[in-house]
């Protein structure tokens, strides 16, 4: 088969599975993402088309996911180092993610982990000024079912270490409507359970 046309079949379902994914995660369908990887795509196959430029699909896949999902990346890297305790690393690489022009739904991602970030390490304001920004923006439609669940677990925890225990509940209680069946739930019906205890 032409290395031009293998080169659209794998950008094309890149785009549509990644896609999907997106719609599983109760996530908005990013444009930027379909555009970046559609012009990637498009870029590579006239390469290979008009010059004769040739790329293992294999390396092109590699080449598309580190293109579009470079933020997410960034925050991973980011999580290493604040997991480690290294948050002036992880400080860095969050702004670097927020510098790369992440869509929407990264940027997103970029700043749940950078409110969890201040958590651990006891900036609770700065906490819980990043997740009532985030929480302001669900109706966008840009946080799934776990992130905006994550969200509230960790506002919650936030607003707990603050010894603002009605905010802490409505947190939690929103955990538990938000995702049910969640980690996240089980973490805030046991916080729960103990400030009833107390």
């Amino acid at each position: 088969m032409n290395p031009s046309i293998v080169i659209l079949i794998v950008g094309f379902f890149y785009i549509v599975v990644f896609g999907g994914l997106t719609l599983l995660r109760r996530e908005a369908l990013s444009a930027q993402f379909a555009i970046e990887a559609g012009l990637f795509t498009l870029l590579v196959s006239g390469l290979s088309a008009w010059v004769g430029f040739s790329i293992h699909p294999g390396i092109f896949l590699l080449m598309v996911y580190l293109i579009t999902m470079r933020a997410r990346l960034l925050v991973d890297l980011a999580n290493l180092f604040a997991r480690r305790g290294d948050f002036h690393k992880a400080d860095g690489f969050y702004q670097l993610a927020r510098q790369v022009w992440p869509d929407h739904n990264s940027r997103m991602i970029v700043e749940i982990n950078q409110g969890t970030a201040f958590l651990q390490r006891g900036e609770l304001d700065k906490a819980i000024f990043i997740f009532k920004d985030i929480l302001e923006q669900i109706d966008q439609g840009y946080l799934s079912v776990k992130n905006e669940a994550a969200t509230h677990y960790n506002l919650g925890v936030a607003y707990l270490r603050k010894n603002m225990d009605t905010q802490a509940t409505v947190e939690f209680n929103a955990v538990l409507d938000t995702w049910p069946a969640s980690e996240f739930a089980n973490r805030a019906a046991a916080a729960l359970k103990k400030k009833k205890k107390r």
